[in-house]
């Protein structure tokens, strides 16, 4: 049977390629615009094909290393000679789907500028039909490596469980590396831009934001599509397949004494027949997403929020037969694990959307705040974002009691802690099972922010700027959502993982065992207080990173407006390319370390304090890393729609005091929201990833385990 699980995982992808194939050609019907439209665009993805390519080339050095490494240790029969492989396969379609998100971004939005001028909702059909290029081009070809290695592994190389799951999380380690690059980069660079130019273009030259006089807007667009596009498909990518592997890995691990281990394959598929599915389900809610052109920002999330809730009771109601036919009656216990997931990612896309909405309360009192200065406003923005942690950790810490329980009790045969593991990773997989529209609903954001830059610098009708600032509002309120959705997932993912590498542990000969690790030991407790300490040392760098990055900018749009003579009036160009070249120079100097962090501290931990220092450092990484991730996403989100929601005319409106106060808190929110934030969640699953790779070397040589 598993082989034709395998087929209809296969033809799953090929059907999100296909989709996505469909709604691009449908993008690039729609006209471009004038011909001041058409050059600006064409400047955009001119300085974005330019970062990509010198990012992947520095990237390519990175992978060639890993790759030397790991065909060494396969050498010394550390690892089997697929893992190298593996690894390189898993950073190439990380890398490659956002490559594509980013150019069908940077072809639609001067398409969506266009169809704004026509109305509203056109505008939003643009815009989200490139967002769900980037969606299906991620789960597409997330479920095609996945499919077609396990077919290889399966089928024609003859291999056992336990090589086809080594294989498969080394795939996924690779995701990891690459988008752990691309997002630190690309967050780096956008949000060097985004600071650089709102600092000196709308505090102290008081112009409107993307005007042309400000060398920074080319650069800032830019941004928008290397970081919030191509680091943020990447960053997805690597969650969705993070999420199937680990639960295929766990599978094998439950039912392995089951009906001579034919069992053991057959849950090893279930996650991927679920994403397919998943995939069915998202293509039938993209259709339900549409509005009418006086819509608000409620109106326009209900649309949105229609396709994904749509797609979300499809999938649930789905899993069940999938559930019933391919590991019996008796193991339907894992259906409702499932459902627990995906519960989990609505409600925790409802509490980001409550904390980071102007529509709701919090923002507004958020915004508030500005009429007493800066001070008050970044301290607001700090209290809503630890105050938002709250909801999500209960959210998850109910899923993880209800998929372990309904999964390693009386509702299966398979039974005890491995059963209950592999539910908690079922409900990671379920979470993510729609990430095909989520992900559309996330990506159409920056496509309608660039709409707005180009409707801005192109001296468009003022309407036009109104209608893309409704979808870019809108746009930030998805965006933290499915951040919000990738750091839930990423919390399920890690605990799954743990138990992935206490299993490799014991199979390349650890004589440990689930019940081995206790805070009263000393290597356990101090792997805890490191791992702990990594998600903050890691924002701390990429922080910083952004800090000296932005002030180059800064420096350098204050050198035009003083040398260019005329700048300033309107009567002079900008040196754009001199910015957008700064920013590329920095963010690819400054993304190197936090990434040798992420990579060398688990295998430096390892080594000194042996797997049980390892299990701790995961476990305190995973609990403080979801909630800086939590607390920073929602705090960057508050405040970005506090200063839009002043932009609407409410406490003095643009330009005024107010909105200079919330100008500064939203420069504060951007490396919160769109650098450090999100690269956590690809932090802690790297971390875990990299310790199960190197285990046999941890196992083997470590000193004090």
């Amino acid at each position: 049977m598993e082989k034709y699980l395998v087929i209809a995982t296969f033809v799953g992808s090929v059907l999100a390629i296909l989709f996505a194939l469909f709604m691009a050609k449908k993008v690039l019907n729609f006209d471009e615009g004038t011909e001041k439209m058409k050059k600006i665009s064409a400047s955009i993805r001119e300085g974005a094909n330019a970062y990509l390519k010198r990012q992947y080339t520095i990237v390519a050095v990175f992978f060639a290393a890993m790759f030397v490494i790991l065909c060494v240790m396969a050498t010394f029969k550390m690892l089997t000679w697929y893992v190298p492989f593996a690894f390189v396969t898993g950073g190439l379609f990380s890398g490659l789907s956002g490559f594509i998100g980013m150019k069908i971004a940077t072809a639609a939005n001067a398409r969506t500028a266009n169809a704004c001028r026509t109305g509203l909702n056109k505008g939003l059909r643009v815009a989200f039909s490139a967002g769900s290029v980037m969606g299906f081009t991620v789960v597409g070809l997330g479920l095609l490596d996945i499919s077609i290695w396990f077919f290889l592994l399966r089928y024609v190389f003859d291999c056992n469980a336990s090589e086809i799951t080594s294989a498969m999380l080394t795939f996924g380690m690779g995701a990891s590396s690459m988008a752990l690059f691309a997002r630190v980069g690309g967050g780096i660079f956008t949000k060097a831009a985004d600071v650089g130019a709102d600092l000196v273009g709308k505090v102290e030259a008081g112009i409107p934001e993307d005007d042309p006089r400000n060398p920074a807007c080319i650069a800032d667009n830019v941004g928008d599509n290397v970081g919030d596009v191509a680091g943020m498909g990447a960053d997805l990518y690597e969650s969705y397949v993070g999420s199937v592997i680990s639960a295929s890995a766990l599978g094998v691990a439950a039912f392995s004494d089951l009906h001579n281990g034919s069992y053991g394959f057959r849950a090893m598929a279930v996650p991927m027949l679920i994403a397919a599915v998943g995939i069915i389900c998202s293509i039938l809610g993209t259709f339900f997403v549409r509005t009418k052109e006086n819509a608000d920002q409620k109106a326009l999330l209900k649309s949105l929020s229609r396709g994904t809730n749509f797609s979300a009771v499809v999938i649930a109601i789905a899993a069940f037969p999938l559930l019933y036919f391919v590991l019996g009656k008796e193991n339907i216990g894992f259906y409702f694990a499932i459902i627990a997931g995906l519960l989990a990612g609505v409600l925790i896309g409802l509490s980001t959307e409550y904390f980071t909405s102007d529509s709701y309360k919090p923002t507004k009192n958020l915004a508030s705040k500005s009429e007493t200065g800066s001070a008050t406003i970044i301290i607001g923005g700090l209290g809503l974002g630890m105050l938002s942690t709250i909801l999500p950790i209960v959210i998850v810490g109910a899923c993880v009691l209800v998929a372990y329980f309904v999964s390693a009790g009386n509702l299966t045969e398979a039974g005890g802690a491995s059963a209950g593991l592999y539910g908690i990773a079922l409900a990671a997989v379920g979470m993510l099972s729609t990430l095909g529209i989520t992900l559309a609903t996330d990506a159409y954001g920056p496509v309608a922010d660039n709409a707005g830059g180009i409707a801005e610098m192109s001296g468009l009708e003022p309407e036009v700027r109104q209608r893309t600032d409704a979808l870019d509002a809108l746009g930030n309120t998805t965006a933290a959502t499915g951040k919000g959705f990738a750091i839930g997932s990423a919390a399920l993912t890690a605990l799954a993982l743990i138990a992935s590498y206490i299993e490799k542990a014991q199979e390349v000969g650890s004589n440990v065992n689930f019940d081995s690790f206790t805070v009263m030991d000393p290597l356990v407790l101090v792997g805890l207080f490191i791992g702990a300490c990594l998600p903050f040392v890691f924002a701390a760098l990429t922080m910083d990173a952004v800090g000296r990055a932005a002030q180059s900018v800064v420096i350098e749009v204050r050198r035009q407006f003083k040398k260019i003579v005329g700048l300033i009036d309107g009567k002079a160009d900008a040196d754009y390319a001199r910015c957008v070249d700064l920013c590329t120079k920095s963010s690819l100097k400054e993304m190197i370390l936090p990434t040798i962090v992420a990579v060398v501290t688990p295998i430096a931990v390892g080594m000194i304090l042996g797997v049980g220092g390892v299990v701790g450092m995961l476990a305190g990484a995973t609990v403080t890393g979801f909630l800086l991730a939590v607390f920073m996403s929602n705090s960057g989100g508050a405040w970005d729609n506090a200063k839009k929601y002043i932009e609407s005319g409410v406490h003095g409106g643009k330009g005024s005091d107010q909105h200079k106060a919330a100008v500064v808190g939203d420069t504060v929110g951007d490396p919160f929201k769109d650098t450090s934030g999100p690269a956590i969640n690809i932090l802690i699953k790297l971390l875990s990833m990299v310790s199960i790779v190197f285990a046999a070397l941890v196992v083997n040589f470590s000193i004090l385990g």
